[in-house]
């Protein structure tokens, strides 16, 4: 492992921090960086450092204090907000009790902060407490727990590490782990730091920097010691197809997707729903592929800090049938089944409650294909995607050089229910299209993006797709910056080709795992009076506004069938449909006809809970950012013919419907989300958001 300490990078840390906080301060700010943005040692909210100092309170009295990592945050890119001061004497008195529960402790913590509104620190405060250094780094180094989860975890450590460490068996993090670290410290004053067993790494210094350096010198000595081992005893190749594994992702992530769903209301028959993320790597396909992975995959985490993101235990699947669509969903439904009867035993046998308890798998390995993680939001998907892979490959290590050894599900069931460990997790109220997945075309157009933004404002992840690449980066970047990253994906796509629309909806199911709502937009249209118009130009209309809505709802109906979990069609059409306008005869008839295949599906579709309705939208004319490129096409004919300037045409459509207001491609949004929600059972119904246009009017 590279020690990435720099004077530079220290000086850059200096400059930023110093003047505020102190040199120290800004120094522990930077190796904490350092460390957190090393995925060997720590991921996603992982590991924890603190610092020790002196600070004053109101009165100029002098207190000793000490700042550690708020619980849930990462290390990497932190700043001095997310290292909270507590008042270190009233801590290391603490030590003194014989039992200390979390709701005493979170309590003692949060009463002796010295911002009242800092973030709640981290369940290991006390450890670092109890640690008389001025610096302490906490990591859960791939490399060490490779060492540490076998059945002779101390003497491998040993013989990797000598003498310079202390080493402790398990203990559950805590008032307890804390008060041991302490006592093993005392008892060896000399080491350089403190190895966990199953658990992490602890060092120590009186500066920044030394304390960087030990943990970097003997995470680097672990993999050394592994890498002159491990040679010969690598994992055995026994499964093998010869579709790739993006092609056997496209196919059965739908399937995955459908039968992990957990119904929630029987009548509406609703689902709480799942955002997907795969992977596929070199190193993980070597492990699901392997004959040793069945074995490995039934053992648990590397550490208990992973629980809440990953599960106790994931499910492998073995030897899937690739050859056979259906006995694939048998075997899947069947694994399933299985691995939540099991999980909900282990879940009662600790006397816990299912209540609120979701008992499906949220790492599902697949032999083929690779890994699947889920989560409610595509973020959490990948943050157990990146755990996975590193237990994977940490797993594989650790057998190669012995036998793999995790902690029983005595110890994992109370750490995965913890309050103070779930409460890390995302306790937002559900939005109306939370963990819903909606496929756009023409998603990066006026209307298109401003659909994808109102659906990810909504809880929605979206899919813009559309012909142009530029402008699908443009909206993808804008609606991220508007919601969250990872809410939105681009794909380019060409909704007159059944290839194109068939590969764009194989990325979608890879990347979010299925699909929800899909909202056929994607226009052109053509000014001409119906003896002027050329039949090419026709059939340039309709190849894009009819064929292409046929082709994009085919495609998106394959897939919501194969989830099984009912969903949406939102079919934007036009005011034209009702109300056509001279010289609009191309644009008018596609239009006409991409909203009669959605009265057809809404027919055809009631069987599976697929919901289809229409929206009829009046002249949108988008922003700087993302104009329309359909009125950046025929608006100076338009103005031309109604004797204008083209500039005056948003004023013209305003005017002339019933409430004088002007309609934005949020409005289509909007009632996008609304069918989407589920608020109402209905199908087959026409939507008109014009403003109120009499001759529109719906017949």
């Amino acid at each position: 492992m590279k020690n990435r300490w720099t004077d530079s990078g220290a000086e850059q840390a200096r400059v930023r921090w110093a003047e505020a906080h102190g040199t120290d301060f800004a120094l522990r700010c930077y190796t904490a960086d350092l460390i957190g943005r090393e995925p060997g040692l720590v991921l996603h909210g992982g590991g924890n450092v603190s610092f020790k100092q002196t600070l004053r309170d109101l009165l100029g009295n002098e207190i000793d204090a000490i700042h550690v990592k708020g619980s849930g945050c990462d290390l990497a890119g932190i700043e001095p907000g997310g290292l909270p001061a507590l008042d270190l004497g009233f801590l290391r008195s603490l030590r003194a009790l014989e039992v200390l529960d979390d709701d005493a402790m979170a309590n003692a913590f949060r009463t002796h902060l010295f911002e009242a509104s800092a973030p709640t620190p981290s369940i290991e405060t006390l450890l670092h407490a109890f640690l008389p250094h001025r610096y302490v780094d906490h990591s859960h180094a791939d490399a060490l727990l490779a060492l540490t989860n076998q059945p002779d975890g101390e003497l491998r450590v040993r013989a990797a590490l000598g003498d310079r460490v202390a080493v402790l068996p398990y203990v559950a993090p805590g008032f307890e782990l804390a008060r041991a670290v302490a006592d093993l410290y005392e008892a060896n004053p000399r080491v350089d730091a403190i190895v966990l067993l199953q658990h992490g790494l602890v060092t120590f210094g009186e500066d920044a920097r030394s304390s960087y350096d030990r943990h970097i010198e003997i995470v680097d000595a672990c993999e050394r010691f592994i890498a002159d081992r491990a040679a010969a005893r690598s994992l055995t190749v026994a499964f093998a197809t010869p579709d790739s594994p993006a092609t056997l992702a496209a196919r059965v992530a739908p399937l995955l997707r459908g039968l992990v769903a957990l119904p929630i209301d029987d009548e509406d028959r609703r689902f709480i729903r799942s955002v997907f993320e795969w992977r596929a790597t070199d190193s993980v396909l070597d492990f699901v592929n392997s004959a040793e992975a069945a074995t490995l995959a039934r053992t648990g985490p590397l550490t208990t800090d992973h629980l809440i993101r990953t599960g106790p235990f994931p499910l492998f699947v073995e030897q899937p049938n690739w050859s056979d669509d259906e006995a694939l969903r048998q075997q899947l439904r069947e694994a399933i089944e299985t691995y939540r009867g099991e999980y909900r035993s282990y879940v009662t046998d600790h006397g816990g409650s299912l209540d609120g308890v979701d008992p499906s798998p949220a790492v599902i390995l697949l032999p083929g294909a690779g890994v699947f993680c889920r989560g409610r939001t595509k973020r959490d998907a990948r943050v157990a995607a990146d755990i996975t892979e590193h237990a994977l490959a940490t797993k594989a290590a650790a057998h190669a050089i012995g036998t793999y050894t995790a902690l029983s599900r005595e110890h994992l069931y109370p750490m995965e229910f913890r309050a103070m460990q779930r409460a890390k997790l995302d306790s937002r109220p559900e939005r109306p299209l939370e963990r819903k997945i909606v496929v756009i075309s023409g998603g990066a157009g006026a209307i298109g993006a401003a659909v994808a933004e109102t659906c990810a404002r909504a809880g929605a992840h979206v899919v813009v797709s559309d012909l142009d690449p530029d402008r699908v980066e443009i909206v993808v970047r804008r609606v991220e910056q508007a919601c969250e990253p990872g809410c939105a994906y681009g794909i380019v796509m060409d909704v007159t080709d059944e290839t194109s629309v068939r590969d764009g909806y194989a990325e979608t199911c890879r990347h979010f795992g299925g699909v929800d709502v899909v909202v056929p937009n994607a226009g052109i249209a053509h000014v001409a009076a119906l003896e002027n118009l050329a039949v090419d130009d026709f059939r340039r209309v309709l190849e894009v506004n009819a064929v292409g809505y046929m082709l994009f709802m085919r495609e998106g109906i394959r897939v919501l069938r194969r989830q099984g979990l009912g969903g949406h069609i939102v079919v934007n059409a036009s005011k034209n449909v009702f109300g056509p306008g001279k010289d609009f005869g191309a644009y008018s008839a596609s239009k006409a006809a991409g909203h009669q295949l959605g009265k057809v599906a809404a027919i055809e579709l009631a069987v599976d809970n697929i919901r289809v309705n229409m929206i009829n939208a009046d002249a949108v004319f988008g922003d700087e950012q993302v104009p329309s490129g359909l009125w950046a096409t025929v608006g100076p004919e338009r103005a031309r013919s109604r004797g204008m300037k083209t500039e005056d045409l948003p004023e013209y459509y305003r005017e002339r419907n019933l409430l004088k207001t002007r309609v934005y491609g949020r409005h289509v949004g909007n009632a996008v989300v609304f069918f989407a929600s589920d608020a109402t059972p209905t199908t087959g119904a026409t939507l008109p958001v014009d403003g109120g246009v009499v001759e529109a009017f719906p017949r």
